[in-house]
């Protein structure tokens, strides 16, 4: 059912000197700040050879990540992202199973264009995973 990763998220504290850090210290090809309303979140992509690096900074009041934040007031791993062909395929075949997929099961539009859905990370050894269709 999954396919390749996607990306892996970082929640950072502060959105600019983490993009900063990995385009100066690492060398890293960093793209533009995305912002993400219904998501809650701003986000900037670092492209690697061979997936991608999301870094994801609070965006308003009700942000989902301050939570995480506010545990981890250093930043972290917050997700992780793996393709799916067909994501309501993708989400009756977890739903079937027992899965907890996040928001209704309802797929919002994620920072790439495409549909997405969170899965619960109680359900997955701790991890917050997301799918995005390609």
């Amino acid at each position: 059912m999954i396919g390749r990763l996607n990306h892996v998220a970082i929640a950072v504290p502060d959105l600019a000197a983490a993009a900063d850090q990995y385009r100066g210290t690492l060398g890293a090809q960093v793209g533009p700040v995305l912002d993400q309303p219904d998501h809650g979140v701003r986000v900037v992509f670092i492209d690697l050879p061979n997936t991608k690096i999301e870094l994801l900074a609070v965006m308003g009041d009700a942000s989902p990540i301050q939570g995480f934040l506010d545990k981890n007031p250093s930043g972290g791993i917050h997700h992780i992202c793996y393709e799916v062909v067909d994501i309501l395929a993708a989400r009756d075949r977890l739903l079937a199973s027992g899965a907890r997929v996040l928001g209704g099961g309802v797929p919002k539009i994620g920072a790439h264009g495409k549909p997405v859905l969170f899965l619960h990370p109680k359900d997955f050894t701790g991890t917050l995973i997301e799918l995005e269709q390609v």
